[in-house]
């Protein structure tokens, strides 16, 4: 089975069905009955037009759904006019989904869960890890997100806003490894940008193609993490960078910042330095006080404690650290399960080794490993408290 062939095709075969007149949480069955279907036959006997057999396949359990259930016998009028199998017009509805999902009806959370869920792939726990929320919670949300679309009319598309969190959300999941999304988040932002004019679209897209032009360096051959620093950049993606450069000095001219510029602007700021001694942390600092200013986030305060850390030095970036802790309220600092934001321990142990002090960072390095989100980052972790330890045993 081509599983990425199915992830692909999932939210077009959905669209598909709410475009006939399914309501979504209808459709949304539909379509995971089809996918349990196709897992069965197509190893025997797979289709010619696997995008039309799904939708024929996807339809039909959707009818047969309808029929079934005796509160939804005004449909029964749809039933009759069921459109003939064949291949389904070649018609990518994947970003106009994207739209529907973002529905007026449901809070931007409950629309980037419900979006992540159905359109993006994504399972619940995923999701919930990009909440730092405990599964069921997300599960329950997902749920409720499902009940309150049932039977609506999508007729009135969210806002800009929600459909780009949702595709920043996808495009992380799928940078991580965890689930290869990345390239489809990048296309998805392209159709959007191509038409809607709005700045923010062209610094989300900026933003992914800056990131997107280091993936090959991100890990070495062994699957470990390689940190931005240590990374070779004669592997990055000279002409990726380039267009994101273009793209977001575009937006940036029309004075209009937002939050996706400000980080891509960061990400041009790394993508330009030839080597990471010859980066700009004191102009890479100044773009972090501008997404404080448009955020507040603990997670961006976090990321510029580690700037401070490389302009000023460890002790300043240490001190920023300290200012965060102590000045923000617990509920932001900490998930649901009372750890930190996710890297904190990681940053101060990071600014703890570049302090010099082995012991505490090794600890730290330890204690960051036991809360990581991947098992890469996890591994990574690891080694370092490793070698800081193994460094202190040798003096």
């Amino acid at each position: 089975m081509d599983e990425a062939l199915l992830r692909s095709l999932t939210p077009r075969i959905l669209a598909v069905l709410v475009r006939r007149g399914a309501d979504f949480a209808a459709a949304e069955d539909a379509v995971q009955d089809a996918l349990v279907e196709a897992l069965r036959v197509w190893p025997d006997d797979p289709p010619r037009d696997p995008q039309g057999w799904l939708v024929t396949v996807a339809w039909r359990k959707f009818l047969d759904a309808t029929r079934a259930d005796a509160a939804r016998r005004r449909r029964e009028d749809r039933v009759e006019e069921e459109p003939p199998p064949g291949p389904a017009p070649a018609v990518d509805d994947t970003l106009r989904l994207y739209f529907l999902c973002a529905h007026p009806s449901l809070t931007p959370s409950s629309a980037v869960a419900l979006t992540l869920r159905a359109v993006g792939g994504l399972t619940t726990r995923q999701i919930a890890r990009a909440y730092l929320v405990p599964e069921a919670t997300m599960a329950q949300r997902i749920s409720r997100a499902k009940r309150t679309v049932s039977g609506v009319r999508f007729d009135r598309p969210g806002d800009v806003a929600t459909v780009l969190r949702v595709l920043y959300l996808v495009f992380n999941e799928g940078y991580s490894g965890d689930v290869d999304l990345a390239a489809e988040a990048i296309r998805l932002t392209r159709q959007l940008a191509a038409v809607v004019d709005h700045p923010e679209v062209a610094g989300l897209l900026a933003l992914m193609l800056l990131h997107h032009a280091r993936r090959a360096a991100r890990t070495a051959p062994d699957g470990s993490l390689v940190p931005l620093a240590e990374q070779d950049r004669g592997r990055w993606d000279t002409a990726l960078i380039t267009e994101g450069v273009g793209i977001l000095r575009a937006a940036l001219a029309r004075d209009r910042l937002g939050e996706f510029q400000a980080q891509a602007a960061i990400a041009a700021l790394h993508a330009d330095a030839p080597t990471a001694g010859e980066t700009d942390w004191p102009q890479i600092v100044e773009w972090y006080d501008e997404l404080v200013r448009l955020t507040d986030s603990p997670v961006v305060r976090l990321n510029r404690a580690v700037a401070v850390g490389e302009a000023d030095g460890p002790r300043a970036g240490l001190a920023a650290l300290a200012a965060l802790d102590a000045s923000s309220p617990s509920s932001r600092l900490r998930s649901s399960r009372g750890d930190p934001i996710p890297r904190y321990t990681a940053v101060a142990a990071y600014l703890h080794e570049r302090d010099g002090d082995l012991t505490t960072a090794a600890r730290l390095y330890a204690e960051a490993a036991l809360k990581a989100p991947t098992l890469a980052e996890r591994d990574h972790l690891t080694r370092r408290a490793a070698r800081l330890n193994a460094r202190r045993r040798g003096r």
